[in-house]
């Protein structure tokens, strides 16, 4: 099932529930896919494009939080984590630390890469296999550290 489905069918449960807070964020979710269809470039979006999207809003809810949370905006923040903790639901299971650190390794290993100059070959390597599943800084922690020890 697509994505735009099964927001489309949350919304109906959540409307039923009439849970504001997921109504929020389903619409919000519904709208940008929309937005990203009918942009003008004539593609509409495939499974991969709609996962993106969805990691793009949940990084723009995850810094929002970091942000509202450091002026001391709790109010604030508590709504955005609602919307991210609904984001979340749609997004792959995030991998362990210990999970990243063995993929990372072994790409480092496949690749050849032995400094940090190779960073750029290894990240674009990751990014391609793990795909979702790790947040781009984190991988890109990983990789330094493994690189320079």
């Amino acid at each position: 099932m697509s994505l735009e489905k099964r927001v489309m069918e949350e919304l109906k449960t959540a409307m039923k529930a009439k849970d504001q807070a997921a109504l929020r964020t389903l619409r919000y979710i519904k709208s940008a896919i929309q937005l990203a269809n009918t942009d003008g470039s004539g593609t509409v979006l495939d499974e991969t494009g709609e996962l993106k999207l969805v990691q793009k809003l949940a990084k723009q809810r995850q810094e929002s939080i970091d942000i509202f949370l450091k002026q001391d905006r709790g109010d604030l923040a508590k709504t955005e984590q609602e919307e991210l903790e609904i984001l979340q639901k749609f997004l792959p299971e995030q991998m362990s630390e210990a999970e990243l650190k063995s993929i990372v390794a072994q790409i480092i290993k496949d690749t050849g890469a032995s400094s940090i100059k190779d960073m750029g070959k290894v990240m674009g390597a990751a990014n391609a296999k793990i795909a979702g599943r790790a947040d781009g800084k984190q991988i890109a922690v990983t990789i330094k550290s493994l690189l320079n020890s």
